[in-house]
């Protein structure tokens, strides 16, 4: 039996409670945008982190600040799959369900199986709360939970007696019900205190009575677990020992990942990181993170519009920083010139894409991968721009390193095609030492690199390496090296405007294989029964596709996996693998865009599995696809 010690002295010993030992679980946390559920959820995940699970996350929220109170679109919900081995998604249906109020239920209760447990608030399902969401009569009531481990738990009463030291109004108080909640799921699953209590206490230190309720709501959860007969079990999930490399890890969101690659990439090449934004969901969060970061040499601006912003980025590129703008889908549309721009100058600039369900507005708290054509082709005339795509949230690291180490060594903006799944959802993350970062600092053009048929040494501001086609970087100021800048055709070598039908040809062309020629590694295969079907993806449904792979290897269907990080240019032993297998699956949150690409590049057949829901695909979903074309 395990013992655990309160957060707070119990005056009679609590009742001796059945553990059950469990190799994995995943809750969800349901309720109102202002009930604190992605809150809750976070402290939850940091708690489990520091623990040592393995865990994968997924936010979901309404796009409005504040959707309306009881209602279903205005639910916001907090999914955590955690373990004690290496797990790749955030499930995909909840063990355990958390609902605040009856619409947090009907909203989510589909998902979760039957036999699983439900813990209500059932101070929230009054009659006109039941009403707004079309129950007839109470779900707790008329046996339709039955099939169901049902928990109905008073939260809002026990919060507010909770509190009633502290003199706040009744409105006041059960705002720390999340944290009761909180309290309360700790005991079950034995997670960590002491992080949460120091969460409250940093986090509310100019407000002291805020931050004792909140504790007090907190160790009122955890206690009335303990002592409770409603909850007779408590659960274990140990540590995944086996799941990790050796080495330091700390729970990291795709967001915040792709800041700190960025700041890595910036110190890494020695210079200064600029970047312009406009606040867009889902990638605000990396203009917020990255303000914070002066001390690195991080200058952020957010500027009025999206335009401005990529202007502002190239300008900084052109100035000698790593200029970098961040936007979801229709900033690109916006961004879309200036992009074109910056092929035509052929400067270092990162375009990182957090993409999100459209089009227009569409779906701003969602996921989609809907860009990639938009990537590929959304500018005017001839602009190749490479393209590359994380696949999980700490993925999202080395993908702004490998971003950062392509647009510096090849002189050409990149585009990196996050997605909200990624962006909001984390996972363990190993800190990477510093020798294992690679080395991506840069010359800058430093005097005269051409020699005119007299004799005279002059810059030429397009004259290219041979091995990269890229141009030399020269910094404004710098003696001898002043050159016309502008967005009309330049001549080769010299850039000076030039409106000949032949330069223009043979400069479009050396643009084209300059991309067409940098050196992305080969894609691996996962292969280890010799299949005749392949699974291809790209993204954030690696978590997925893979899961639903060890699924089929489980039940003894043989079948191959490979995931593009590089997608422009594709790896250059793409066609070869493709040729091998019988039946090529593209799994994509869109219509087909990869597989529209697969098939014009390399004229095979291959099968989309789509999906534009604004939800990551499901593991058994995709099992369920892949075995029919397996056996097809």
């Amino acid at each position: 039996m395990l013992v655990q010690t309160s957060p707070s002295a119990q005056a009679e010993a609590p009742p001796v409670k059945e553990l059950c030992c469990l190799g994995r679980v995943v809750i969800r946390f349901a309720g109102d945008s202002g009930d604190g559920m992605q809150l809750l959820g976070d402290r939850f995940v940091s708690e489990t982190a520091l623990l040592g699970n393995d865990l994968s996350t997924l936010p979901n929220f309404p796009a409005e600040i504040r959707a309306p109170a009881g209602t279903l679109p205005g639910v916001s919900s907090f999914q955590l799959h955690f373990a004690d081995h290496d797990i790749l998604t955030p499930g995909d249906a909840p063990d355990v369900l958390v609902a605040m109020n009856p619409a947090a239920l009907k909203a989510n209760l589909p998902d979760v199986p039957r036999g699983g447990e439900v813990i209500v608030d059932s101070d929230g399902f009054t009659g006109r709360a039941m009403q707004r969401v079309g129950y007839g009569t109470s779900p707790l009531e008329d046996g339709s939970l039955d099939g169901y481990s049902l928990h109905p738990v008073p939260l809002t009463a026990l919060t507010v007696e909770a509190l009633k030291e502290f003199g706040l109004s009744r409105k006041e108080a059960e705002r720390s019900k999340n944290m009761f909640a909180l309290g309360l799921l700790s005991w079950m699953y034995h997670r960590p205190t002491e992080g949460t209590e120091r969460f409250l206490q940093q986090k509310f230190a100019r407000k002291p009575e805020v931050m004792k309720a909140n504790l007090a709501a907190f160790r009122a959860g955890w206690n009335f677990g303990e002592t409770t007969e409603e909850f007779a079990v408590s659960y274990e999930v140990a540590p995944a020992a086996t799941a990790f490399p050796v080495g330091r890890y700390r729970n990291i969101s795709g967001n915040l990942a792709l800041s700190y690659g960025l700041v890595a990439a910036s110190r890494l090449a020695g210079l200064p990181l600029f970047l312009g934004s406009y606040p867009i969901t889902p990638a605000s969060d990396i203009l917020h993170e990255l303000s914070r970061h002066k001390n690195f040499g991080v200058r952020t601006f957010q500027a009025e519009d999206e335009i401005a912003g990529v202007g502002a980025a190239l300008g900084a590129a052109f100035g000698g920083a790593l200029g970098v703008t961040t936007t979801s889908g229709p900033g690109i549309a916006l961004k879309s010139e200036t992009i074109g721009l910056a092929v035509s100058l052929e400067l270092p600039l990162l375009v990182i894409d957090v993409q999100r369900g459209g089009p227009s507005t569409g779906l701003p708290t969602k996921t989609e991968q809907a860009d990639l054509l938009q990537a590929m082709f959304g500018r005017n005339g001839e602009a190749p721009v490479p393209v590359i795509a994380p696949r999980t949230p700490a993925d999202c690291f080395d993908a702004a390193l490998e971003a950062a180490r392509i647009a510096l060594a090849y002189r050409t903006p990149v585009m990196l095609l996050s997605d909200g799944y990624l962006a909001n959802g984390s996972e363990p993350w190993r800190i990477p030492e510093l020798e294992e970062l690679p080395d991506l600092r840069v010359q800058f053009a430093s005097g005269p690199n051409h020699t005119l048929e007299d004799g005279t040494e002059v810059f030429w501001p397009y004259k290219r390496d041979p091995q990269t086609l890229a141009r030399p970087w020269a910094v404004p100021g710098t003696p001898g090296l002043e050159h016309r800048i502008g967005g009309i055709e330049k001549q080769d070598g010299s850039g000076s405007i030039s409106y000949d039908p032949a330069n223009h040809d043979f400069m479009v062309r050396t643009r084209q294989a300059k991309i067409d020629g940098i050196g992305v590694p080969d894609l691996e295969v996962d292969d280890p029964e010799g299949a005749r079907t392949l699974v291809l993806g790209w993204g954030s449904t690696y978590g997925p596709i893979t899961a639903a792979v060890r699924r089929l290897r489980a039940a003894g269907e043989p079948i191959a996996q490979a995931h593009l990080r590089h997608l422009n240019p594709f790896p250059r032993n793409l066609g070869e693998i493709l040729s091998r297998y019988d039946r090529v699956v593209v799994p994509e949150m869109n219509l087909g865009q990869l597989a529209t690409l697969i098939r014009a590049r390399y004229l095979v057949d291959v099968r989309s599995h789509n999906q534009v829901n604004g939800m990551p695909f499901k593991a058994e979903q995709l099992a369920t696809a892949l075995k029919e074309a397996i056996h097809d």
